[in-house]
């Protein structure tokens, strides 16, 4: 098995130039992302033709431009959160309102688009409230995430299943380790569900499949018809699966 090439590559179209990194894979198709701090990746396999990158970037081209314009509007909007009423949390891929307000019991509740938390602290220690609801979501990222992935999982036809891994990934969704292994980003949890059932078909289907190449393009579409859509949706939020 080859490993993947990297190269720093450059594309004109009109008044436009980007720059991007074009990585060669052992896979079939092209993919193109757009990270959250504007960097382009442009995935391929290793016999690709320079015509056939140039022709998808020039078919891509309204979408490139759409997502950098998103991720410069996401940019200018960031702020360090103050974990104090008002501000909003995405779960699921909902927009939740922040309310915190005093009680006699620590506790986080969801009520009509609110993210209530029941705090013994004063209203203004965002650092306690932070705590509370970084507690909160690591429950609910736990209790999803192994539900979903039941479900998902009874879709395949294994001997063995793979087992879940939670964990912290700068750039991927998710990804398979080893033989046995589905790693999925908690940072998930602020997508919908069907986001979440799409990354763990991909990586599930990885068992099979180790390559993003027809096979696993087939099987993938085979497990998850209509997966492109639900990828197009996720990718705005800045992380791509592998």
């Amino acid at each position: 098995m080859r490993s993947f090439l990297s190269q720093k590559k450059e594309f004109k179209f009109g008044s436009f130039v980007y720059n991007y990194d074009l990585v060669m894979q052992d896979r079939q198709t092209l993919g193109l992302t757009v990270r959250p701090d504007l960097g382009i990746i442009l995935k391929c396999p290793h016999n690709a033709e320079s015509e056939r990158v140039e022709t998808f970037l020039k078919r891509k081209w309204f979408w490139l431009e759409r997502q950098l314009s998103f991720f410069k509007k996401y940019q200018r909007k960031t702020y360090q959160k103050e974990y104090v009423s008002g501000e909003g949390f995405l779960y699921l891929g909902k927009q939740y309102k922040l309310l915190v307000q005093r009680s006699n019991e620590d506790k986080v509740t969801m009520t009509k688009g609110m993210l209530v938390v029941h705090t013994t602290r004063s209203v203004l220690d965002g650092k306690y409230t932070k705590r509370l609801i970084g507690d909160w979501y690591d429950k609910k990222i736990d209790q999803v995430f192994r539900d979903r992935y039941e479900q998902i999982k009874s879709r395949f036809e294994y001997k063995t299943m793979p087992k879940l891994v939670i964990r912290e990934m700068q750039k991927r969704w998710g990804s398979f380790w080893g033989k046995d292994t589905v790693v999925l980003n908690p940072r998930l949890i602020h997508a919908s569900r069907d986001c979440i059932d799409y990354v763990i078909t991909h990586e599930l289907c990885h068992m099979k499949h180790r390559n993003h190449d027809e096979n696993f393009s087939k099987f993938l579409k085979r497990q998850y018809p209509g997966w492109k859509k639900i990828k197009d949706k996720l990718e705005t939020t800045g992380v791509h699966t592998n």
